[in-house]
């Protein structure tokens, strides 16, 4: 039986309403549903960048305020959807985190280009050179530095081309894999959704409407909510 990293009991926050839901490890959980359904203040519930105003979050069983914030964040890296680098050079941003746990090792930086397949030449490059893409895989890097057991992702590629788009998800794809990372994130693309995930969760009124295996639950939508959201989308 897979270990529970999550469990959602009673969460209330702002939009959201009476969330249940219980996150085992290795999931590949996708969040998707209208805009204003909550999907981003969800998402951060689980490392703390919000609280719930009322119910509980588990975290490994112990109640998710009771850990330090830092290492909190630490072991559940986030992406948002716009890069937010320091402006500074790649491996500046590469070396933050880490640094702040006296923990950065010379030599992690060529690893973490190469996970997200940007060459060496550009550690030394200031980070108001790059492209929009390039920015967006050096804050996924950058997340990756403190060697987290769960990636929390908030739309990483709605502000990109189709072919940044493809690359990034083709990378993501292969750390999911190759690191067994347990990964929650929010999508308005349902065939991104389809392609990266293997739980689903759609959410509309602040409410989980419906949650099943992917891609099985797009086939087969159970509610009328669901089938309506992806007749438009």
């Amino acid at each position: 039986m897979a270990e529970s990293i999550f469990d959602l009991k009673h969460v209330r926050k702002r939009v959201l309403k009476d969330i249940n839901l219980s996150i085992q490890k290795g999931e590949r959980i996708m969040i998707f549903g209208p805009s204003g359904s909550g999907k981003s203040t969800l998402l951060h519930l689980f490392n703390r960048l919000e609280d719930p105003d009322s119910g509980q979050i588990f975290y490994y069983g112990e109640p998710i305020d009771s850990y330090d914030i830092p290492q909190l964040r630490k072991k559940n890296g986030i992406v948002l959807q716009y890069p937010y680098l320091f402006p500074e050079t790649v491996l500046d941003n590469l070396k933050y985190g880490p640094s702040l746990f006296d923990e950065w090792q010379s030599g992690n930086e060529d690893k973490l280009l190469d996970y997200v397949n940007l060459p060496k030449e550009y550690l030394d490059k200031p980070v108001d050179d790059l492209s929009g893409g390039e920015k967006q895989r050096v804050s996924l890097a950058r997340t990756l530095a403190n060697q987290p057991e769960i990636l929390l992702l908030d739309e990483p590629t709605s502000a990109l081309d189709d072919q940044n788009i493809e690359s990034i998800e083709e990378d993501l794809m292969t750390l999911m894999d190759s690191k067994a990372l347990t990964t929650i994130m929010v999508t308005h693309n349902l065939h991104q959704a389809k392609r990266l995930g293997t739980r689903g969760l759609f959410l509309a009124d602040g409410m989980i409407k419906e949650e099943g295996d992917l891609p099985g639950m797009f086939d087969q939508p159970k509610t009328d909510e669901l089938q309506k959201f992806i007749n438009v989308n």
